[in-house]
């Protein structure tokens, strides 16, 4: 085991040009031989599910230590979790999910359905204020709970047969219900600890998990520590000890890292670096299709120059996306015109147009678009002797930073001042949040494979509509769909509404993502896969 980490460590040091010393660093033996070290590209907030800020790399940590009623294979599949089966109504609004017996928390007290209860309450509960807290809104009065019109107890959940049996009532058929169920917001969370501790439940002092490993240790802004999980009723297939997550902002120092052989698994690598890595290191770099968005958000509140359906048109039509994708990302990303990505399941994307005054398509031709940028923005009221004035915010790497600099340069000529401000991700998004931007760098993976889980991000209300932006028809089409049980139907109902979106230029859609990984090819367990989800229950070491 240490032997062969060595020796990949060694290759990839003489890849790199490491002098002898740092050579010998690289393949010291870590604390844990079977210890996962693991590159995450953020900050976790926090380990109770309903103060998650929305970063990927969150994910990635709780899929590790919490487990719903269900969670993934390597490969994206649907598999039992801590539910061994359930039952599906004839009208598709009624799961009843029968809990595995040997379901334990890390300190030996059963998983019941009623921290199944009690989680789901917590994270809907409008004191915890949880950003995510939509995700359960297929349930039935979970919107009312959550904005307070009905209390907790109103929930469409309750436990059965003293606790064995779950059941959810939903407000109509779901058909991604099951692949939400994967996402942490649909996690339980420990009644029992919380009712002795409080919010100090998720304190390292306190915190009890029910999943394949339970965390030890947290340096903030260095590294969460996890161990294995002798509770989890499948803890003799896990092969790790445990994993450590280097929080690594730096992409391209999460890179030098891997190669020096401190990291096993570096979750992203910049763009500009694929080229290299792909000459020197094949085995270890991987790209694949990822449904991803990355966008811009527009401020539509009142007092932000963005609230103007004009500068926001103007804006976007500006940007040019296939520069960005092939010059500055180096073919890393793909242009997007549309908010929700190519390939999700049964869905039709729907672009953004640009059209010039008289109405005539000018999306192909990029010399018109600046000349009705500039017409937008003077109908606007802004000029050369009164520019357009902007903030636009992005979370620091040097590819975000990259990007806003190249749109910021692509909107100049319209005579548009920018103001570029960068901060870490978990402070960046909590900023964005409250409002305080005019334009600001956004990204979503997609929690499940279905167009909802992006038009949600434009419907009224939700926690994470950065903008504000508030459409009545959009809301009524998003209600719509979500009332049509036609998969057919529903499925011209989305696409109705994101048209509807693009075309009030509510976000400027900007890339789709792929996933970009480092991964030591001496593991096991580890697939790429269309959503980028890889819980370390399945990675062991080859021997």
């Amino acid at each position: 085991m240490i032997a062969n980490r060595a020796r990949w460590a060694r290759r990839l040091a003489l890849a790199s040009g490491l002098t002898l010393s740092s050579l010998a660093a690289a393949i010291s033996a870590p604390a844990m031989a079977e210890t996962l070290d693991l590159g995450v590209t953020g900050e976790l907030a926090s380990f109770d599910t309903s103060q998650i800020s929305g970063g990927v790399w969150e994910s990635q940590i709780l899929m590790d230590v919490y487990e719903g009623l269900v969670k993934n294979a390597p490969d994206g599949e649907i598999l039992p979790g801590m539910a061994t089966d359930w039952e599906v109504s004839e009208d598709g609004k009624t799961y009843t999910f029968s809990l595995r017996e040997d379901a334990r928390w890390s300190d030996g007290e059963p998983v019941t359905a009623e921290d199944f209860v009690f989680g789901w309450r917590h994270l809907l509960d409008p004191a915890n204020a949880s950003k995510y807290a939509y995700m359960l809104y297929p349930v039935v009065n979970a919107r009312e709970v959550n904005t307070g019109e009905l209390p907790l107890e109103e929930l469409g959940v309750e436990s059965r047969d003293d606790g064995r049996t779950f059941v959810v009532q939903l407000t109509q058929p779901t058909p991604y219900f099951l692949q939400l169920l994967t996402h942490y917001t649909g996690y339980p969370q420990p009644q029992h600890t919380f009712e002795e501790y409080g919010r100090d439940y998720v304190d390292l002092d306190n915190i009890v998990t029910n999943g394949a490993f339970t965390p030890t240790e947290w340096i903030s802004q260095s590294r969460i520590t996890v161990v294995k999980n002798p509770e989890y009723y499948e803890a003799d297939q896990v092969a790790l000890d445990g994993v450590r997550y280097h929080t690594i902002e730096d992409r391209n120092a999460g890179v030098s890292r891997f190669r020096a052989g401190e990291l096993d698994i570096m979750t992203e690598y910049s763009s500009s670096m694929y080229p290299l890595l792909k000459e020197e290191i094949p085995e270890a770099t991987h790209m694949a299709t990822y449904l991803g968005s990355y966008y811009y958000v527009f401020n539509h509140r009142d007092g932000h120059p963005t609230a103007d359906p004009r500068v926001r048109e103007a804006l976007n039509m500006a940007v040019r996306r296939d520069v960005i994708a092939q010059q500055i990302m180096g073919g890393t990303f793909q242009k997007s015109l549309s908010f929700v990505p190519d390939g999700i399941n049964h869905y039709q994307v729907q672009n953004t147009s640009f059209e010039d005054a008289d109405g005539n398509d000018i999306t192909d031709d990029m010399n018109a678009r600046m000349a009705r940028a500039k017409q937008l923005l003077e109908e606007a009221g802004y000029s050369q002797e009164s520019p357009l004035e902007l903030r636009l915010r992005y979370n620091t790497t040097d590819e975000h930073k990259k990007i806003a600099v190249a749109v910021s340069s692509m909107w100049r000529p319209l005579g548009v001042e920018v103001e570029l401000v960068n901060a870490e991700a978990t402070v960046h998004y909590q900023t964005i949040a409250e409002g305080d931007f005019d334009v600001a760098r956004a990204g979503w993976i997609a929690d499940y494979n279905d167009a909802e889980n992006f038009l949600a991000l434009l419907r009224s209300g939700v926690g994470n509509n950065y903008g504000a932006y508030a459409n009545e028809e959009f809301d009524a089409l998003y209600d719509q769909a979500a009332a049509t049980l036609d998969l057919d139907e529903r499925k011209a109902v989305m696409e109705s509404a994101e048209a509807l979106a693009m075309d009030d230029d509510a976000l400027i859609p900007m890339l789709y993502y792929v996933s970009r990984n480092l991964v030591n090819p001496k593991i096991s367990g580890w697939e790429d896969n269309i959503e980028d989800d890889h819980p370390s229950r399945w990675i062991s070491f080859d021997e």
